[in-house]
C-alpha cells in the first residue's frame, strides 16, 4: 500500500485502529444514531482529520473513546 498510495487513493475500512494508525494518512470516525421511532441506524461521519491528529488529539469525544479503547 505504500508503494501505489502516490499513484492511488485507497479507502480502508477496518475496526483495527493499529491498522488505521500505521497505514493511513487520513481517518475518519463514524458512527450510528438509532432513530426511535422506526428503529432504523443511520450513519454519520463523528470526525476526519489527519491520522497523527485523530490519534493524537481528536475533537470529538467518541473518537478519542474509540482510539483509547474506552467504548461499548
Amino acid at each position: 500500500m505504500q508503494e501505489i498510495k502516490s499513484e492511488f487513493t485507497i479507502v480502508i475500512v477496518t475496526h483495527n485502529v493499529q491498522q488505521a494508525a500505521r497505514v493511513s494518512d487520513s481517518t475518519a470516525s463514524f458512527s450510528t444514531e438509532v432513530n426511535p421511532e422506526s428503529d432504523r441506524r443511520t450513519g454519520m461521519l463523528v470526525e476526519l482529520d489527519r491520522t497523527e491528529t485523530i490519534f493524537s488529539s481528536p475533537t470529538d469525544e467518541r473518537t478519542e473513546n474509540y482510539v483509547t479503547g474506552r467504548f461499548g
